[in-house]
């Protein structure tokens, strides 16, 4: 519950470090130096939020993940600023931005953040009296965050393309492990094949987010997304490699590393790939594979095979809003969350518009920082936002109590906001325990309360972890049980529509038209795997949200643990029989693949009803150990054996 607290390994990013100590201070110092510091101080502010945005890698991304949530940062502190002394105004008006940022949030990473921004200055506005006119605060917010857009896309011109040829040639890196991984007993394989899945999720959002809108055939983008697609059979073929029981031989994947440093320095020069000679139908669907994604490699044409958007491209951005709205609007999780947050924030302010609590928009604002679930666990984060903030408030008294109010202010953030970046992917706790002093002295700067901030913001934080963790987790019960269950489920019952749609029946079709029916099913058949394995990595998150909740409910998400990964081998022996027909082997009877479909289904329909697992044993109608499909049996009667032990 508490391993937020230990801080996980993970490199500096010097570029965003400089980065964010630059963006804070520099607005900071020009409000010194024009004689308005308090003009600053919102600026850096503004700053402060696009720091906390800029998590994307591609240029391009970045643009969306730091400028729109600014634009929703404007509108919420313009709103904020309307409603300042109106009372109970103010409150309702909060409510319903609340309401809004929280339905708003379920739509993807880009709105989540957007939501939050919309919030979060929203309560500030309502909080701070912020100068006049109207438009100035929004515009100061707005002007901060741009400076860091503009400071993060210096280098473009230079690094362009760098983000995605770096994730397509990660990609072709984990594929290497992977097959290197293969049939061998150090029990690695799992772990290698959960990093290719989530190597290929990286590549392909970072890809498509900017093939969406670059539709030329020359393009450079094109030649990327072919390369990743082509590497698709070759992560395919590893299923079939390790159900075999064999190392592959080593050239194998010190080819697909070559093919990894060809892709990240661009180059199209590399020579014939030498592979020894296969011996089996797995080996020869690896050989024929990596063939295939040496040549497309290689290749000075972008698009050498026409693979380009096998997997398809993003619909066009109208089409895209239209659907999110949509889902918002119509969806149960949107609204449910939504009501949530609705329901604390209009606690919160109620309580400080009834008690007498100094600077009390503090309150709503740990409110909106702890009440995230797409961010993580609620009771987790609500734990360990106390103990950041009170880690956090130890640096502000420090600094407000000793250094000087005006240019010495410079430097201190000019540090501390270095510090934001540098500890964020450690932990919350930690990253909570870096923004608090920042948001304190910036604080300090607009209404000179010094030293005295520390301890109201202590109680606020408090009164804010207590509303989220009582009024939006202990309140709803969805808190109190895990929801692996349901997502295990949906792949579950995924993986028995790719098993029929990948051996469906070819009766009455002559071999040309099987041959042109099977060519055009291999892009399907290719999605509906990679959904699959997407579906498995929404378990896994869910499986680590829940398993930082207080028990009962970690230690029942623990329990499903074996059957996250009994699933995962289900996945891979069903594309490891089909890798195998496409090499010559004997297809599976409509028999099996009618009893392989039915127990899938029949585990999903128990796995959905059980709060813990359950015994869901059947008997095979067919006994034959020899096919294609033989593996698939064996997986699917060890997840059966999994969730016949009663917790």
């Amino acid at each position: 519950m508490l391993s937020g607290l230990r801080p996980k390994p993970a490199p500096i990013p010097w570029p965003a470090v400089v980065r964010a100590g630059v963006a804070l201070a520099a607005p900071l110092a020009v409000g010194l130096a024009l004689d308005r510091p308090a003009y600053g101080a919102l600026a850096s502010m503004g700053a402060l939020y696009g720091v906390i945005s800029d998590t994307a890698d591609a240029y391009r991304l970045r643009i969306l993940h730091i400028a729109v949530p600014q634009l929703f940062g404007a509108l919420g502190v313009t709103v904020g600023t309307l409603v300042f002394g109106h009372g109970w105004l103010a409150v309702a008006a909060l409510t319903l931005v609340a309401l809004v940022s929280g339905m708003i949030s379920s739509i993807g990473a880009v709105a989540s953040v957007s939501g939050l921004l919309l919030l979060l200055t929203a309560v500030v506005g309502a909080g701070l009296k912020m100068p006049d006119p109207w438009w100035l605060a929004p515009l100061l917010l707005a002007c901060g965050g741009l400076f860091v857009l503009a400071l993060s896309l210096l280098g473009w011109p230079f690094r362009g393309r760098v983000a995605e040829r770096t994730a397509v040639a990660d990609a072709y890196r984990a594929c290497a492990d992977l097959l290197e991984s293969a049939a061998r007993e150090d029990g690695d394989y799992d772990a290698k094949r959960q990093a290719v899945t989530e190597a290929l999720n990286t590549a392909y959002d970072l890809v498509l987010a900017r093939r969406a809108r670059d539709t030329g055939r020359r393009s450079p983008l094109v030649r990327l997304l072919s390369q990743l697609n082509v590497l698709i059979p070759l992560v395919e073929a590893a299923p079939a490699a390790h159900l075999r029981r064999h190392p592959l031989p080593d050239e194998i994947p010190a080819v697909v590393r070559e093919l990894a440093r060809a892709v990240e320095e661009g180059r199209v020069d590399g020579a014939d790939v030498d592979l020894p000679a296969p011996g089996t139908l797995s080996e020869r669907a690896v050989d024929v594979a990596l063939r295939h994604a040496a040549s497309v490699v290689h290749k000075t044409d972008p698009d050498p095979y026409n693979v380009d958007d096998r997997l398809g491209r993003p619909a066009a951005l109208g089409v895209r809003i239209r659907r999110a709205g949509r889902d918002v609007l119509l969806s149960e999780s949107s609204w449910r969350y939504g009501l949530r947050l609705a329901l604390c924030i209009g606690l919160a302010q109620s309580l400080v518009s009834v008690i007498d609590v100094p600077r009390s928009y503090w309150v709503a604002l740990t409110v909106t920082f702890v009440l995230k679930p797409d961010f993580g666990s609620v009771f987790s984060r609500g734990v360990l936002r106390a103990l950041g903030t009170a880690g956090g408030l130890v640096v502000a008294a420090a600094v407000l109590s000793q250094v000087p109010r005006g240019w010495w202010d410079v430097p201190v953030i000019l540090v501390l906001a270095a510090c934001i970046p540098a500890v964020s992917a450690k932990s919350y706790g930690f990253q909570t325990a870096a923004i608090t002093p920042v948001i304190l002295l910036l604080s300090d700067v607009l209404n000179h309360e010094g030293v005295a901030l520390v301890v109201p913001r202590l109680v606020d934080s408090l009164m804010g972890c207590a509303i989220a963790l009582i009024a939006g987790y202990l309140l709803w019960p969805e808190s109190w049980h895990t929801r692996i269950g349901d997502r295990l489920a949906d792949a579950v019952e995924d993986t028995a529509d790719y098993l029929t749609y990948a051996f469906g029946p070819a009766d009455g079709l002559t071999a040309a038209q099987t041959e042109t029916r099977t060519a055009a099913n291999q892009a399907e058949r290719v999605r509906r795997r990679r959904m699959l394995y997407r579906d498995l990595s929404v378990v896994r998150t869910e499986f680590q949200r829940a398993l930082a909740e207080p028990p009962p409910t970690g230690t029942r998400a623990a329990a499903w643990w074996p059957l996250v990964v009994a699933l995962e081998r289900i996945i891979d022996a069903t594309t490891a029989a089909r890798v195998r027909v496409n090499y010559g082997a004997p297809p599976p009877g409509a028999d099996e693949i009618a009893d392989a479909e039915r127990q899938l289904r029949e585990l999903a329909t128990r796995v959905r009803s059980s709060v813990v697992l359950v015994d869901v044993r059947k008997e095979w109608s067919v006994k034959e150990d020899e096919g294609v499909l033989a593996p698939l049996r064996r997986e699917l009667l060890s997840a059966q054996a999994i969730t016949s032990q009663r917790r």
